[in-house]
């Protein structure tokens, strides 16, 4: 729904201490008063419980509880005994619980974003679009709020924003895979086969690949998968670790007729890895001489992705596409320090080797997809409209004694487009699906606000729960011949001033700015006289629950001499997805307030440089929430809508 009408404020302006701290290396928010403060918020939550009937909690794997309030833990991250990635947080085990409250626990759960109907996810897997529909599958564990029991959920969506989830996909239910159905990608044939290659954890810990497809293609919710008798189709070559080798790619044909895929590993323990397999009919596979490409100390590489970019083009292309004026996009996720790197650069498709533009900015030591809280991603190519599909993976940043207590973890991000940078040549574009605006509800815009050095100002537009935000800043003047010391990157969070910045947003805040999570840009001067510009997200201040993690996020983000600084904000709820410059800079943010929820969640301008003011034009939406609930099969209205496509 568009909005019917916009206004437009002048709002006032106000100074807040709290953005006014002298500079420190070790600036981090008190959280001394949390049990003070947790009565009261009890007390109120009560109040909003009673008005708004809060649901209870989901029901938890009951043997994960052993009493209220205590829990049992691995000594090691959940999942690495198993030989995949870390599933929880052990750096939070040993500190003091909060009181959580069902009303806080519910305010938690997002309004737009695809999470699971209750218990715990992990990765995307192999995102697709079939006779009308698109599929997204996704790890799942349908017995508790954590990780374990990995099978495929699955959910469909005919505008990647509303979902109806459907039956699982895939179960581990055979030797090859009894140990976890992991992630996998999707590949659509030319003659309108479909092919699920993932990774299986056999009946001793193996990682190997294995094969399924749908059972019956006329079926445009693809309800039935079927796996291949004779998998697994790929097991580790010599020198592989059994447990490192794992996440298949999309295949794509080369020249010479037949496919290739490539799978994550590591040698030496350090040296992060893509291999390459040939086929010809998807249960036959020949390991290639050589890697497609490996870095140095970047450890081991999961969920790996592969797929080329127009140069100069305003769309998607296929995983095949090959020739002039293509780059090609390699992407790993680094095991060791959950983090997903891209690098972009020449695919040469003789040799079967990809090559960087800079080995300065190779995957691993250079671009991150997301800067914030976010990994495992995976794109797919809508052949519907043209374009490629980036899914991401974002967990929770609290307890797992949490998720248990609330019956659910981790949600998707909103599916975003990806296109090449042809202004820097050097960057990806990241940007929401269009199809997200259509939750759009009533507008508010704020034009050229002046918002002083270390200054806050009010934006009047209600309850800040649910919001799009567009926002443009302009540095109205600039300081010639600065001498300030000012340190690199997002420094110690907002409160962290320098002469041009941070300056940018406020949400998820309450009035009286106890709870915030700042937005913003902070341009630094260097050498030459230029400014060079981090986009940056700040949580330490955006809960006073001491036992989720709270940290500063950010990277560099160019910002052209025609341009200027500008941003897209997503909130919903515990999550914040922010795009700098059009989406060259990418943040996930997740955020657990105590006192800005439901209605005391409030929006902000701030501008905490010390010398410089900015001038502020915002267009700020409130969202709609979407329809994410099982497939009503029983209605006929839907059955019809089915046998259509």
């Amino acid at each position: 729904m568009e909005a019917s009408s916009s206004t437009s404020h002048d709002p006032a302006l106000f100074h807040a201490p709290l953005l006014h701290h002298p500079r420190r290396r070790s600036s981090r928010p008190l959280k001394g008063f949390a049990v003070i403060f947790g009565s009261v918020v009890f007390l109120l939550s009560l109040v909003i419980l009673i008005v708004n009937q809060s649901p209870e909690p989901l029901a938890s794997n009951p043997s994960s509880v052993t009493e209220a309030g205590s829990y049992s833990m691995a000594a090691q991250p959940r999942g690495i005994a198993e030989g995949v990635s870390a599933k929880s947080n052990p750096s939070l085990f040993d500190k003091v619980g909060f009181n959580w409250t069902n009303a806080m626990f519910y305010w938690q759960r997002t309004a737009y974003h695809f999470q699971p109907q209750k218990n715990w996810m992990n990765d995307p897997d192999g995102p697709l679009y079939h006779k009308g529909w698109y599929h997204l599958f996704y790890q799942y564990n349908p017995d508790s709020a954590i990780w374990g029991n990995i099978t495929w959920g699955h959910a469909v969506s005919k505008d990647l924003i509303h979902w109806f989830y459907l039956p699982l996909a895939m179960v581990p239910d055979q030797w090859y895979d009894i140990n976890g159905c992991w992630t996998g990608s999707a590949t659509l044939l030319p003659d309108g086969r479909i092919v699920m290659l993932y990774t299986g954890s056999t009946n001793e810990s193996v990682q190997v690949q294995n094969l399924a497809y749908p059972a019956n293609l006329s079926d445009p919710l693809l309800l039935q998968w079927l796996k291949y008798p004779g998998n697994p189709v790929v097991v580790p070559p010599t020198g592989i670790e059994d447990n490192e080798f794992r996440d298949p790619t999309t295949a794509w044909l080369g020249p010479d007729g037949s496919w290739r895929i490539t799978v994550g590993t590591r040698f030496n323990t350090t040296i992060g890895t893509a291999l390459v397999f040939q086929t010809t009919n998807f249960s036959d596979y020949q390991l290639l001489d050589g890697v497609l490409h490996a870095v140095p100390g970047t450890g081991m590489w999961e969920c790996v992705d592969f797929y080329p970019v127009a140069i100069n083009g305003s769309v998607g292309l296929d995983t095949t596409a090959l020739g002039p004026g293509i780059k090609h996009v390699l992407k790993a996720s680094l095991d060791d320090t959950k983090v997903d790197h891209y690098a972009i650069g020449t695919y040469d498709m003789i040799t079967d080797k990809w090559t960087p533009d800079n080995p300065e900015e190779d995957v691993g030591i250079g671009l991150k997809v997301d800067y914030g809280r976010y990994y495992a991603s995976k794109t797919f190519f809508d052949q519907s409209k043209q374009r490629r599909i980036l899914y991401g993976w974002v967990n929770e940043t609290d307890t797992e004694a949490d998720d248990l207590e609330k019956g659910w973890a981790s949600i998707q991000t909103i599916p975003r487009s990806v296109l090449y940078d042809n202004k820097t040549g050097t960057h990806l574009l990241q940007w929401p699906v269009e199809e997200v605006e259509s939750l759009r509800l009533n507008a508010t815009v704020f034009k050229d606000v002046v918002v002083e050095a270390g200054s806050v100002v009010p934006l009047d537009i209600g309850t800040a729960t649910q919001l799009d935000i567009l926002a443009e800043f302009e540095i109205e003047t600039l300081v010639s011949n600065s001498t300030e010391d000012e340190v690199s990157d997002c420094g110690d969070g907002a409160v962290d001033r320098n002469t041009y910045g941070p300056f940018g947003v406020l949400v998820i805040a309450d009035d009286s700015l106890s709870e915030l999570t700042p937005i913003y840009f902070r341009p630094l001067n260097i050498s030459d006289g230029s400014l060079e510009t981090y986009f940056c997200a700040d949580e330490t201040r955006s809960s006073k629950a001491p036992n989720v993690t709270k940290r500063v996020y950010g990277g560099k983000v160019p910002v052209l001499d025609d341009e200027n600084y500008n941003m897209r904000v997503l909130v919903d709820h515990s999550v914040v997805e922010s795009f700098g410059e059009g989406g060259r800079t990418v943040i996930t943010s997740r955020v657990y307030p105590t006192e800005a929820i439901y209605g005391a969640a409030r929006l902000f301008l701030f501008n905490n440089a010390s010398r410089v003011n900015v001038k502020a034009t915002l267009k700020i939406w409130e969202m709609n929430s979407a329809f994410i609930r099982p497939f009503p099969f029983e209605e006929t209205l839907f059955q019809e809508m089915v046998a259509s496509t």
